[in-house]
């Protein structure tokens, strides 16, 4: 197999770049809300691997067919009753279950369906957040939450320890949990020692206990 040269992972987001490495090549993917099909046409060319897109705007599904990405024009939040439970070897939500009106639901459903589900939210537990709204006293606006809160996406934002607490009421095994800081950098002392603090994205790689 083909290594990806650095050009191309750099070309990837740090987050993105974080999913990959959790992906073992052949895989059968599924990525819910997958936006312009970047991480899939690279984990196609890379690790070899197949699946699906889903995505809502119609612009960005036209983007995923110029990458030669598979991707089902649909609504996530509709239901995924159309695929069969434990098809897939992971199920991926990138920067998305924030933004869905009943994030225990499809991510319940997504354990159904996959094998493996991977995370990815902003944390509205890191600092920067928490001193906008207690100091300033307006909703935060940061590098993971760019937009004001009359145009955000955003329904649900939640801390790490929120999700946390969601998986363990959800009877979910955090198998994996990788903590980015604010220059959305893997590593860091301060996001490793106080991850709902310092760190401004979270991933998470869960499974059924």
């Amino acid at each position: 197999m083909s290594q990806p040269s650095s050009h191309q992972a750099s070309s990837l987001r740090a987050d993105l770049r974080a999913i990959v490495d959790w992906i073992k090549p052949g895989s059968h993917l599924l990525d819910l809300g997958c936006g312009d099909g970047a991480l899939l046409a690279y984990l196609q060319r890379e690790k070899q691997i197949t699946g699906y897109g889903v995505e809502i705007h119609i612009a960005k599904v036209n983007e995923c067919i110029d990458r030669g990405v598979n991707v089902i024009h649909a609504d996530i939040e509709a239901g995924l009753s159309e695929f069969a439970d434990n098809s897939f070897d992971y199920v991926v939500m990138n920067q998305t279950l924030q933004a869905t009106h009943y994030p225990s639901d499809l991510l319940g459903e997504m354990l159904r369906i996959g094998k493996q589900g991977i995370v990815t939210l902003p944390n509205f537990g890191h600092w920067r957040c928490r001193v906008q709204l207690g100091l300033q006293g307006k909703m935060p606006v940061s590098a993971a939450l760019p937009s004001a809160w009359y145009e955000t996406e955003n329904l649900h934002l939640c801390s790490l320890n929120d999700f946390d607490r969601l998986c363990a009421d959800l009877d979910l095994k955090v198998l994996e949990r990788q903590v980015l800081n604010h220059r959305h950098a893997r590593g860091g002392m301060a996001a490793t020692l106080f991850p709902n603090l310092f760190g401004e994205v979270a991933l998470y790689r869960v499974a059924r206990q």
